[in-house]
């Protein structure tokens, strides 16, 4: 069939059979990716075997809950991300921190405290260094944000995440802080590790077949907000990991590279309260102002909530 045709069945099939009330919005999606996905099995010379065994990857995929990590794998919450930038510009928005991908491993729901959190159980200081990051938010002209909402999230020392992994403890490395008075925030965490996906699981093994890794580098993630300004999705990559500019989830971005310091002063490390050596990150943030013509920020998606 040429695309004529295509379009011409298609609407014949999703468009001319509606006997009830159309949501316009969902049939023009249906019949527009229909029509692309008959014309690739014309291009592509798909068999149907090939076909269903596309749509018994889908259904495992979903069984397993690795279509979010897929969608991260394969670019297109990059891609997102990019449309995103190229609509704010259209909109004058420029300036503030960069946005990157949420990724699917967030919890709604994590403790909230103001100023500072300790965000790690205790279950690994002996295993891996004390992390602590801080930071100021402020509007892209530099005045602080008080009670910003930052919401912190990442690994632990496996490349695991608390609530998808059930040996953690409730909302271990996950926490809410509202900057403080200065626009300040303070997250005393342990050292987040690059993870790589599944080994066996349905995304890994697509990328096997693109010959393409699974591997992230060590990174924490953020959601940013606060009344009148844009939420701001984000994350930081550490400096160092053989992964950053690698990462298989197209996540690294510059403005978001972070540097672990060594932290060694003894008085620094009693100012802490801690009692042996530990890394430091700093963190600002950058929030741009809310636009009403602007595009909305907020993400309608599923979530995990504890």
């Amino acid at each position: 069939m040429n695309r004529q045709e295509i379009d011409k069945l298609v609407k014949q099939m999703n468009v001319d059979t509606a006997t009830g009330e159309v949501n316009p919005r969902v049939q023009q999606i249906v019949v527009r990716l229909l029509g692309d996905l008959f014309q690739a099995i014309e291009d592509l010379d798909i068999s149907q075997s090939e076909l269903w065994k596309g749509l018994e990857y889908f259904t495992n995929a979903g069984q397993a809950n690795e279509l979010g990590l897929l969608a991260a794998g394969l670019g297109l919450e990059h891609y997102l991300d990019l449309r995103a930038d190229e609509a704010d510009a259209k909109a004058g928005i420029t300036g503030g921190t960069p946005r990157t991908i949420e990724g699917p491993l967030y919890v709604a729901g994590a403790p909230e405290s103001v100023g500072f959190a300790r965000m790690d159980d205790g279950s690994e200081t002996d295993k891996i260094d004390t992390l602590f990051i801080d930071g100021t938010v402020t509007d892209t002209d530099g005045n602080i944000i008080e009670g910003a909402k930052v919401e912190i999230w990442h690994a632990n020392s496996l490349g695991n995440y608390s609530f998808f992994d059930k040996s953690q403890s409730d909302f271990n490395l996950r926490r809410t802080i509202l900057s403080d008075a200065n626009g300040q925030y303070v997250a005393q965490t342990t050292m987040p590790v690059g993870y790589g996906c599944p080994p066996e699981g349905t995304t890994q093994a697509v990328l096997n077949l693109l010959g393409r890794h699974g591997n992230r580098p060590s990174h924490v993630h953020y959601f940013i907000s606060a009344p009148g300004y844009r939420k701001l999705t984000t994350q930081f990559n550490i400096e160092g990991d053989k992964y950053l500019w690698d990462d298989f989830a197209f996540a690294t971005r510059d403005g978001l590279v972070a540097t672990a310091v060594d932290v060694t002063d003894e008085t620094e490390i009693a100012c802490r309260g801690v009692n042996k050596p530990f890394k430091h990150i700093t963190f600002n943030v950058e929030l741009v102002k809310e636009l009403a013509e602007a595009p909305t920020t907020e993400v309608d998606r599923r979530r995990a909530s504890a």
